[in-house]
């Protein structure tokens, strides 16, 4: 009787546990405004139609994802990477993004500002120190991860940082439609796009777009970021404004061979596809560097030549911008399961 007691007992503790983790998860629920304003400046920097400019996109994998990392997400086993390895990576990242100074505009994602997984290192601050103006949109923030259970992820705080050498207008964060089925989404991430706004010299604006699409769903939630981020260019494009979107789209751009770099390694958890040829009307150009690939899965350490590689960081231009160059930076995924991607563009003085 006592046994069956102590039983009931601890089943109720349980209970009681796991209910007040779920209530504190939804008190904490990270759920910002559908558009919130970052920053507005009332003196910003003019972009120049005359000028040639140049704007990079890299996902840093929060320095988190080395070329030794696997992740459980993708097949692997790791939760984590060590703090020493974490730290080398940092400082490498650091050191690419100060050599590469001068870029006119640099969009990042992973970034993270206070998080476990990265050892608390406040990566924002860190990466602000080179003297940009900066704005950073949060896309994960959850007080506590519980998965694995065996090694939880614990608290993420995390987004999406955009970096210039000019000063924007305006800098606001556009919330993504779609969530995951409840209480997943308690300890997902909100995606969201950053839009930074600048004056040009021809009285248009300048719409500079970093964004971070889903992962791992089964392709509804891309569907409905694809959707909303359509139709908000769609609409500045027809104010004669300026549009440009980089970032990791966690999808192929139009048409690309999936297996252009290696046979595809099929995951559960992450399904790689392309953008549907006909999503953007004609005029709408897709900049990337078919040559090389920008993005490694995390199944296993990297093994170059054997580790599926693919092309998921990109560019979408509307018709006004000439498109000039575009280069995948190879960094051999040494301190990222990304590759920095750089495209060399002109702001048409008329369309």
């Amino acid at each position: 009787m006592k046994t069956l007691k102590y039983i009931g007992l601890f089943l109720a503790t349980g209970i009681l546990l796991f209910a007040l983790f779920i209530g504190y998860s939804m008190l904490t629920f990270y759920d910002p405004p559908q558009e919130l304003i970052l920053a507005q400046n009332t003196k910003p920097d003019t972009v120049s139609c005359d000028s040639t400019l140049q704007v990079l996109s890299w996902n840093i994998g929060y320095a988190g994802l080395g070329d030794n990392m696997d992740f459980f997400y993708d097949g692997g086993e790791k939760v984590r990477d060590s703090y020493e390895r974490v730290q080398i990576n940092l400082d490498s990242i650091l050191t690419f993004l100060k050599r590469n100074s001068s870029r006119d505009f640099i969009l990042l994602q992973e970034v993270d500002q206070k998080s476990k997984r990265s050892y608390s290192f406040s990566e924002v601050d860190s990466i602000g120190l080179i003297g940009f103006h900066s704005s950073f949109a949060l896309n994960y923030a959850v007080k506590f991860v519980p998965v694995p259970p065996g090694a939880p992820m614990g608290q993420v705080q995390s987004g999406i940082l955009s970096l210039s050498n000019y000063l924007p207008e305006k800098s606001i964060r556009y919330g993504y439609p779609g969530m995951f089925d409840w209480p997943t989404r308690l300890f997902n991430l909100r995606r969201c796009m950053l839009v930074n706004r600048y004056p040009t010299s021809n009285q248009k604006k300048f719409i500079l777009i970093n964004s971070h699409m889903s992962a791992f769903d089964d392709g509804s939630l891309k569907k409905q970021e694809m959707q909303y981020l359509k139709d908000f260019i769609l609409s500045e494009y027809a104010k004669g404004n300026f549009v440009i979107v980089g970032g990791d789209w966690n999808q192929s751009p139009p048409e690309f061979p999936l297996t252009r770099f290696g046979e595809n390694y099929q995951s559960d958890s992450f399904i790689l596809s392309n953008i549907a040829t006909d999503f953007m009307p004609a005029g709408w150009k897709w900049a990337f560097d078919p040559k090389l690939p920008t993005n490694r899965y995390l199944n296993e350490s990297y093994v170059p030549d054997i580790t599926f590689r693919c092309l998921i960081d990109h560019f979408l231009v509307s018709p006004n911008v000439e498109i000039l160059q575009n280069e995948t930076i190879n960094l051999n995924f040494r301190n990222s399961d990304h590759n920095p991607v750089l495209m060399e563009f002109r702001l048409k003085q008329q369309d």
